[in-house]
């Protein structure tokens, strides 16, 4: 099957509404430094993930997974620009500034799972650094902001297509996501955090409630999600799940036992939130989510299975 530029616009069922991804920025917005914090944490994250990664899968590991020896000498080459990025990021916010790493699980059981984390853990950083733009003040933050989000983006790129066999990229546009929503993502794999680090973050920095979907699910599916609603949440108020990718948001109704049909023509990497808005997605309106979600597709635009 083609795609097209404006797919969410004009493929898609007359029940669904398309929006604009584009993350709001808040009447309290964080401070420079607290921005900076947040990007830290991130860092932490990957730093600690590339070191403990490879420190657990050796090259004899690799080549039993079917990937030749120079894959992990270029993962070891993005574990220094991770380190580099720490070391950068914790000299311009000075000592006594910086959060500290936090402790994670990152379950990488396999170099199969390791690959296929390394490829949402940068997608992810990178939407992290394309929402997190307009919050920084700073021109030279912004400017030293931008140069490692391009860095995270070739290292996404590199994962998805010379080491899994997939696509490089997704669509015309990268998904900017905000702090929140980054948050939840990383907060599944963080077991615990140095109880200093909440005074240096931005101040309404938090978790929403995790969304589980169907590892088969795929375009045109119908699947059930899991979440748990926050206390206090409304059970009866209508639910929709909105399928974030690049600048565009389709909205699909929720049904009343979780099921949900997955659009037809999304393709490549898809953020899935649950919100009791159906028109827009914001911290205000989330319910759980996003979940990270990634449709292969070949060069004609056809779907197409990553080959690990």
């Amino acid at each position: 099957m083609k795609f097209t530029a404006a797919f969410t616009a004009f493929c898609i069922a007359a029940v669904q509404v398309s929006g604009s991804a584009l993350p709001k920025r808040g009447a309290a917005a964080p401070t420079d430094v607290q921005v900076l914090n947040f990007a830290l944490t991130l860092e932490y994250l990957e730093n600690a993930f590339y070191s403990q990664g490879l420190a657990k899968h050796s090259e004899a590991d690799f080549e039993k997974a079917g990937l030749p020896s120079w894959v992990r000498g270029r993962f070891e080459q993005i574990a220094k620009h991770e380190a580099t990025h720490v070391s950068f990021l914790k000299t311009a916010l000075g000592e006594g500034n910086a959060v500290e790493p936090c402790t994670y699980d990152f379950n990488d059981n396999s170099v199969k799972d390791f690959v296929d984390f390394s490829g949402m853990v940068e997608t992810v950083g990178t939407s992290a650094y394309t929402g997190a733009a307009q919050l920084i003040g700073d021109k030279d933050y912004l400017t030293a902001a931008a140069s490692i989000l391009a860095t995270e983006a070739r290292q996404t790129a590199w994962v998805n297509s010379a080491v899994r066999g997939g696509a490089p990229w997704s669509t015309s546009f990268e998904t900017p996501l905000d702090v929140n929503q980054i948050y939840t993502i990383a907060s599944s794999v963080i077991t615990s955090c140095p109880s200093g680090n909440a005074k240096l973050l931005p101040p309404t920095i938090a978790a929403f409630p995790s969304l589980t979907i169907p590892a088969d699910a795929m375009p045109g599916k119908t699947v059930k999600l899991a979440y748990k609603p926050a206390k206090g949440a409304s059970k009866s108020a209508k639910k929709y799940v909105a399928f974030i990718s690049g600048l565009d948001t389709v909205f699909v109704p929720l049904g009343s036992s979780g099921e949900v049909e997955i659009p037809k023509d999304l393709y490549g990497v898809v953020f899935a939130v649950v919100t009791t808005n159906g028109t827009m997605v914001d911290d205000k309106v989330t319910v759980a989510g996003p979940a990270f979600l990634n449709f292969g597709f070949g060069s004609d635009g056809g779907p197409e299975a990553f080959k690990i």
